[in-house]
């Protein structure tokens, strides 16, 4: 089953963003139709968002796209990548200090750090939050097609906190997604679209480190295959709080951030992640990525 997989893995890989991206429409209509549960968060979700029934209709093929994406991304030839905002980066990085990124299940996150790793990974490399595999095989076929030059991977665990934050002190810069739910004790409830959402803690943490910039981005999955557009906006949410503003403030800061990147491209947000959830109990790790 490993072999099988890998070699299916290998395969896709090979084949135009085209073709993925019409195999990943069935994929998100299959997966939409055939699951209840899957069809009724993802509803449920946008409805709570005001999102209007065409784009939420659309986020059902995006969804899928985004899933068969993957083996090209990782390990086939480059795609064509644009840029938008990119001078937002190179005047955080004028600054000197650590940058942190910062994006929701939006578009194709995983191209955002490829992107910056290529155009920016020389002189500032990224480190970025991710979630380990289960099965031994697949965590270290996911730890080859995240490592290359200028961007390195962190596991959710208490060390790869630590490693996120070395990484930023040395001038490093750090991306990971802020609106995934934190285990239990990690996180606040703060509004995210009209309902309270448990949300991480720890993007403001790093963000109050000396130095340290901000910046939001996400990645635009052009129609036909034609690649990907990679946005990019500045954040100044912490700064303009208060001195003593509370985790709380913070999180709701965040998550209107999120909720003004995420309008801009409704069809391609994963309304199918579970942001409602109550969060699990585990006291080793970071966070729980999708």
């Amino acid at each position: 089953m490993q072999l099988l997989i890998r070699t299916l893995f290998q395969v896709l890989s090979r084949l135009p963003l085209p073709v993925l991206h019409g195999l990943g429409w069935v994929l998100g209509w299959l997966s939409f139709l055939l699951s209840a549960r899957y069809r009724r968060r993802l509803l449920g979700n946008a409805r709570q968002a005001g999102i209007g029934r065409r784009e939420t209709l659309a986020s059902v093929a995006e969804s899928g796209k985004m899933v068969a994406e993957l083996p090209r991304l990782w390990f086939g030839r480059p795609v064509r990548v644009g840029w938008e905002g990119a001078a937002v980066i190179e005047a955080a990085q004028a600054h000197g200090g650590g940058v942190l990124f910062l994006t929701p299940h939006l578009g194709c996150f995983e191209i955002t750090a490829q992107a910056y790793a290529d155009r920016f990974g020389a002189r500032q490399p990224m480190t970025v939050l991710f979630r380990p595999a289960r099965q031994p095989w697949l965590r270290s076929l996911l730890a080859r097609a995240r490592q290359r030059p200028g961007l390195e991977a962190a596991s959710t665990t208490l060390a790869g906190v630590r490693q996120l934050i070395k990484a930023l002190r040395a001038g490093r810069a750090v991306g990971l997604l802020p609106d995934q739910v934190p285990p239990i004790g990690q996180g606040v409830w703060a509004p995210f679209f009209g309902r309270d959402a448990y949300t991480m803690t720890l993007s403001a943490r790093l963000a109050s480190g000396p130095g340290t910039r901000v910046v939001l981005v996400w990645g635009e999955r052009l129609a036909w295959g034609r690649g990907f557009l990679v946005h990019v906006r500045p954040f100044h949410g912490f700064d303009d709080l208060e001195a003593q503003a509370s985790p709380a403030q913070q999180a709701h800061a965040l998550n209107q951030a999120m909720e003004a990147l995420i309008r801009e491209c409704p069809s391609q947000y994963l309304w199918a992640y579970d942001r409602y959830k109550h969060p699990r109990a585990d006291a080793h790790t970071a966070g729980e990525p999708a």
